[in-house]
């Protein structure tokens, strides 16, 4: 293989991860650009569990063999048997040298082994079809972060020491990549996540409920918003202090996400200052309420606070149609506003009290300056 493809290569696989979305996109293209880059026919990528002592397949990509998934859920082989995890990455790191990458073969010890070596990665060569392999540490901040592993099947040309060489480039790019997609993922998550409870937060909530209600529209999902007040944090932090009161929030915060795991994939978040937010997308209404109330009980049971104030709105009832994030919210809200009135402690629940449902009235009211007995809604202009 020749400088310029070899270079070509390269730029390819920076290139494939700099446009990668998401964490199983970045390890998709590193595993598929360094396959392609050395004229592999299977690539992996795996991450070293330290505290586990097992390496974890992340992406398997190419010519897979029989029970190889692309993003398996399981796949992890102790590193105690991976000799050449112990002489390279400790012996010869320790000693000074570099994480170079060597190559096995299904026939028997790689050059320089000592007779009769054959360890775990030989015999799966053997027992997938392979006639050969390369394998690169991937290193992070100094330490080992995992390897990168490109196989070749039997009766293709043998990795020599030059492939190994550029193999060992590949890793070093594959951990660049692997590095920039993890700040990413973190600026992200600060984004999107609630600094105090730990929950989602407001932006995430408004790019959730859009993407959930179009998929309402369109394929007539059920959407189930429950928005709540927190009762008594006024009252906590003009008499005990905000320290104590961020301390309700935080414990606020975890009923809430317990109370959400009632219902699979629903979003637990804290819109701002006492008011959180359930959404749930694709579970019937009824768990919905159930999820709600469950809420409303244990919140009750806070040894701070007052209790909690909780609306529900649900594309499943009889709401009228729902063709905004925004008309979902505000019928949250005013089933929210309706029970914080009534002290209730249970939730309400928006269309659910007849075809003149005072809560769907007073969500579809325009919002004015002039209507002293309602607040204003959220929502985007």
């Amino acid at each position: 293989m020749g400088e310029d493809s070899r270079l070509a290569g390269i730029v390819a696989l920076a290139q494939g991860m700099a446009a990668a979305r998401s964490s199983r996109d970045v390890w998709r293209a590193a595993a598929g650009g360094a396959c392609r880059a050395l004229g592999g026919s299977f690539a992996a990528l795996s991450m070293w569990e330290r505290d586990l002592g097992r390496l974890r397949v992340l992406v398997n990509v190419g010519e897979r063999a029989e029970g190889e998934q692309e993003f398996p859920d399981d796949e992890t082989y102790p590193v105690h048997q991976f000799a050449e995890i112990t002489e390279f990455l400790h012996e010869r790191w320790a000693g000074g040298g570099e994480p170079n990458a060597w190559v096995e073969t299904a026939e028997g010890p790689a050059a320089g082994r000592r007779p009769g070596y054959v360890h775990q990665r030989v015999a799966a060569l053997r027992r997938r079809g392979r006639g050969c392999c390369v394998v690169a540490p991937v290193v992070q901040h100094g330490r080992a972060w995992g390897e990168l592993y490109v196989a070749r099947p039997v009766g293709a040309p043998v990795f020599d020491r030059g492939d190994a060489d550029f193999a060992t480039v590949l890793a070093s790019v594959v951990s660049a990549g692997i590095a920039q997609s993890e700040r990413l993922e973190e600026v992200r998550r600060l984004a999107f996540t609630d600094a105090l409870t730990g929950l989602a937060n407001r932006r995430a909530v408004d790019a959730h409920l859009d993407e959930a209600v179009e998929r309402h529209r369109r394929e007539g999902v059920v959407v189930s918003l429950v928005v709540c007040d927190l009762n008594g944090l006024k009252r906590v932090n003009d008499t005990r202090g905000h320290a104590v009161g961020d301390r309700l929030l935080e414990r606020f915060g975890s009923v809430l996400s317990l109370c959400g795991a009632m219902l699979p994939g629903a979003l637990a978040a804290r819109l701002g200052g006492d008011e959180f937010c359930l959404l749930a997308v694709g579970s019937p209404a009824d768990e919905v309420v159930k999820a709600a109330g469950e809420l409303c009980r244990r919140s009750s049971e806070l040894e701070l606070g007052e209790g909690v104030a909780c609306g529900v709105a649900s594309t499943e009832d009889p709401i009228g149609p729902v063709h905004s994030a925004r008309r979902l919210f505000r019928l949250a809200d005013a089933a929210q506003y309706r029970a914080k009135a009534e002290r209730a402690t249970r939730p309400v629940v928006a269309g659910r009290a007849g075809p003149d449902d005072p809560v769907v009235r007073l969500a579809d009211e325009p919002s004015s300056e002039q209507t002293p007995e309602r607040r204003r809604f959220r929502g985007r202009p």
